[in-house]
Parts: structure tokens; sequence; C-alpha cells
């Protein structure tokens, strides 16, 4: 019996961690054969080329070189693309991952065609439809035929919008499943750590990992605002170190803040994956917007703040490893990280057993050769 093509659509730093998992498993197989195309949505090399090398993963088949422009724009060039790669390869299934434009263009492009989707991480909600990623995640739901559930909560979300149970498929995280494997191969000793203990006198559990990047924090002046004041005021009291996403960059320096901010935090450019691993693993507390580095968090059992103003993962929460600051003024957000800081939530075990890549590719396998 010849492998079915499942073709897989990824563009940005977290679908690499997360399609590294699966794509090692759908290699394995001997039932699947994927084709991965890479739309090109993070497309600076420190957040897309060095996250394929570092984690084990072939050159994607197809690199569109899509980015810049508003939502309508981006997703409509991928779905393009996209339409015409899925007429070439015909594959027998498409596999998208999380919530990104270019989660939302694969998905539409094979449903338009009839190719049946498989979504990982799916039924997460924040519940806020001012959110692009919100509205990216339901449609991908909606059109889905697989709906690989990261969570009990997640499947729970689906049950309560009427997705029949058959297309529900609670497998645990992918990202849990990267964590337990690479977290391993990274220490305090040499790596980026090491560069910043040498150069700023960085030490292990002495310093504040902070990361921003989505557009609701960059493109509100106020929003961004309280955020870089309270982490000027923390960093008087521990050091912060934030690798800076290259729209936050330059939103930072069109408004001037730039040469201010590199000389009260630790600034540096955006980290590979083993270093930003090493980095989160050994800091006393982790501030960000970004709903992956949240769980990583958790995966190494570091207090995190989130500065945005409702989660995904609401079971982080409920257990105290997360605390949600909301960044309407700088204030606030400071008391948060003061609060947070030497804290551990309780023990909890919400995203499975570190096997979800496999269930997901044996779920596949399985209906796809049947």
């Amino acid at each position: 019996m010849h492998p079915k093509k499942i073709v897989t659509v990824i563009g940005a730093r977290p679908q690499f961690i997360k399609a590294s998992a699966v794509s090692a498993c759908l290699a394995d197989s001997g039932q699947l054969r994927e084709v991965v195309v890479h739309t090109g949505q993070h497309f600076d090399p420190n957040m897309s080329a060095v996250f394929f090398a570092e984690l084990g993963m072939d050159k994607p088949a197809y690199q569109c070189d899509i980015h810049g422009g508003g939502h309508g724009e981006m997703t409509g060039r991928m779905l393009n693309e996209i339409e015409k790669i899925l007429l070439a390869e015909r594959p027998d299934a498409v596999l998208v991952y999380g919530d990104t434009n270019s989660t939302l263009a694969g998905a539409l492009a094979a449903a338009k065609l009839q190719v049946p989707v498989a979504h990982v991480e799916a039924g997460l909600r924040s519940f806020n439809m001012a959110m692009p990623e919100e509205i990216n995640r339901i449609l991908t739901d909606r059109v889905s035929r697989w709906l690989f559930t990261p969570t009990d909560g997640a499947a729970a979300h689906l049950a309560r919008e009427g997705v029949d149970d058959s297309r529900i498929h609670p497998v645990g995280d992918v990202m849990f499943d990267v964590a337990l494997h690479h977290g391993a191969r990274t220490g305090s000793d040499g790596g980026m750590l090491g560069s910043l203990g040498n150069q700023r006198g960085i030490s292990a559990g002495r310093y504040c990992l902070a990361t921003v990047h989505r557009a609701e924090s960059t493109d509100h002046p106020q929003r961004l605002a309280a955020i870089v004041d309270a982490l000027t005021r923390f960093a008087r009291e521990i050091p912060v170190v934030w690798p800076l996403h290259p729209r936050t960059r330059a939103v930072l320096a069109r408004a001037g803040r730039l040469n201010a901010l590199a000389q009260a935090l630790v600034l540096v450019e955006p980290l590979g994956y083993l270093d930003m691993v090493q980095l989160e693993k050994h800091a006393a507390l982790i501030a960000t917007d970004s709903g992956g580095v949240q769980k990583e968090a958790f995966f190494y059992g570091v207090p995190c703040v989130t500065l945005r103003d409702e989660t995904e993962w609401r079971e982080l929460i409920e257990a105290g490893w997360n605390r949600l600051a909301p960044p309407v003024e700088a204030t606030a957000v400071l008391a948060a990280l003061r609060a947070s800081l030497g804290t551990q939530g309780r023990k909890i075990a919400p995203y499975g057993a570190g096997d979800a890549a496999s269930r997901i590719v044996r779920r596949l396998a399985s209906e796809l050769q049947g």
C-alpha cells in the first residue's frame, strides 16, 4: 500500500516547534509521506531557518516568502499560493497548527478543494474576537475534519459549540512532547546564558525573561508604553532580558524609546529555539504575551506573567503558575511582576503524557489508510 500524502502548512516560530515532533513521527510511520509548505510568515533567519536546523527538521519542500502587509492581504496571498501547491501535489490531507494567518490560509485552501484538514491545537478559545488569532482558530476548527485538542478544556469548548464527537480527538500538547525532548539538551552552562553571564553578569535563576510580539501589544502605543515602563522599573530590582521581535524593535525605534530601553534592559536579537529554551528554563520569572511561552514557562517550572487581557491556557491561571496583567497602566503590570517572582503553582498535568505527536500520526494513518 502506497503511503498517503500529507501537506503540512507552517509559517511561524510556534508552528516550527510543534511540527518538529509530528514531522518526526510522520517520517517514522511508513504509512504517511509529508510535504512541508513554509509560508514565510516568520522570515527572519533567527525566527525561521535556525529552528529547522536546531529541531532536526528537513528543509521545506515549498518556501512561499509571504510576509508583511495587513491580515487580509497576507492571508489572501497565502491562500492563493497554497491553493496552487495543493493542486500540484493533490494530497490526501492537509495538516495545520495553531492560530496564525498561515493556519487559516492552509485550512481554507484545503477546504475549498475538498481536501480534509487536520488541526493541531484545536479548540482553544480566548473569547476575544478582537484578536486575529481567535478568528483564525475558530474558522479553522469549523472546516477541519480532525480536531486534535491539547487539553480537556479545549475539547469541551468544541463540544459546547456543537462539534460532533467523531471529529474531536484529545491527544495532549505537542509542545510538551518537544519540551521533554529538547529541554534535556540545555543546561545552565554555555550557550546564550553563558554569553550573557560573561558580557552582562546575568546568572541562572536571577533574571526575568520578557517577550512581546502580538499586534495587540505593539500596535497600541499606550499598552506598549505600559509594558516598557513596567519592565524598565522592574529591571532596577532584577535584570530583564528581552529578545526583541523585529516588529517590536521597529515600533520602539519609531517611538524613540529604543536607546533608553537598551540602557535599562538587556536587549538581544531574536533567539533560536535552544537558546530560548535555555533562558526559559533558568529564568526566575517570565513576562510574555505569547501563548506558547506561557506553556513553556510551566513546562520548566517557572512563574509567568501574561501581558494580555486574557489567555487560552486558563488551567495555568487556576493552578497559580500564570498571572494575567492587562497592560493598561505600568503600575499594575509592575505589581503583577513583583507578586509573581518567587512563586510556584500547584502540581498539575493538563497537557498529556508527552506522546501527542505519535497519537496524531496513528489517528491519521488509521483513517487515511482505512
